[in-house]
């Protein structure tokens, strides 16, 4: 096979950041539509996961995330473009934030909603795993961060 025909996912990290029954999601511009998701981003080269999740936290949201497990590791071709991503999904906490911090440009703002609030609102999620990785975070699923292993 060649270097032009090898399948390759985008590979994007996302933060679960949870405060009293409520998760931190963005706003965001998404193919055109308004639509919900955590802080979430590419991985960049040369950098790790959890370096990666760091940095999209901040830029998307102005939190400064400290991330403590891995939830879990999603796969999911998006019908319209068929295009696969890879997630890898952390929780932690928010320790700083930057009020005056610019966000990324197509992030609208910040917002804190409870599991219900998202998922009555099923049109706005910008993928399903969007639910789905609240879903396992409330269901207590967590991996230790040295499942990641940098070489």
């Amino acid at each position: 096979m060649s270097e032009k025909e090898v399948w390759r996912p985008h590979v994007t990290v996302a933060a679960v950041i949870e405060r009293d029954g409520r998760f931190l999601l963005v706003e965001e511009r998404s193919n055109g539509q308004i639509v919900y998701n955590q802080p979430a981003g590419h991985l960049e080269p040369n950098e790790s996961l959890t370096a990666a999740v760091i940095r999209e936290t901040l830029e998307e949201s102005a939190w400064h995330f400290v991330p403590t497990s891995l939830i879990g590791i999603y796969h999911y071709t998006f019908q319209h473009t068929g295009v696969t991503y890879q997630r890898f999904c952390f929780t932690g906490s928010c320790q700083d934030y930057e009020p005056n911090r610019a966000l990324d440009q197509d992030i609208l703002r910040t917002v804190w909603l409870t599991r219900d609030e998202l998922a009555a609102q099923p049109e706005k999620l910008r993928s399903p795993m969007v639910l789905r990785c609240i879903d396992d975070y409330l269901k207590g699923i967590r991996h230790s961060l040295d499942l990641l292993v940098e070489i």
